[in-house]
């Protein structure tokens, strides 16, 4: 399916909101301020693997390299749309330390 040019922009800031709202959640509930940052990658590999997870761990001579396969194949939509959610969670940390360091206190 074709991605129309106005699906994209769309996609990318609900991508963007989506992960900046749970990373900021999470940042500050667990006190750690780069934890969706760590755990982003993970779901961006279940989002794009078809492999089941433990695979990963079972079989992993087949696994890794179908998911090296898969991530190369990405069109160009989909690494802007799943970059993007990688900085809004990098930017959920950096407001986390932002708001720390002014003196604001989380739960």
């Amino acid at each position: 399916m074709q991605m129309t040019i106005f699906v994209l922009p769309i996609s990318m800031l609900l991508f963007f909101v989506l992960f900046f709202g749970i990373g900021f959640i999470l940042n500050m509930l667990l006190r750690m301020s780069w934890i969706m940052a760590i755990i982003y990658p993970i779901i961006a590999i279940l989002i794009v693997d078809q492999v089941r997870f433990i695979e990963y761990f079972t079989n992993s001579g087949e696994a890794f390299p179908e998911l090296g396969r898969l991530l190369s194949e990405l069109a160009m939509a989909d690494v802007l749309i799943l970059s993007s959610g990688m900085a809004g969670a990098v930017a959920a940390g950096i407001t986390i330390k932002l708001l720390r360091s002014k003196g604001y206190r989380m739960f």
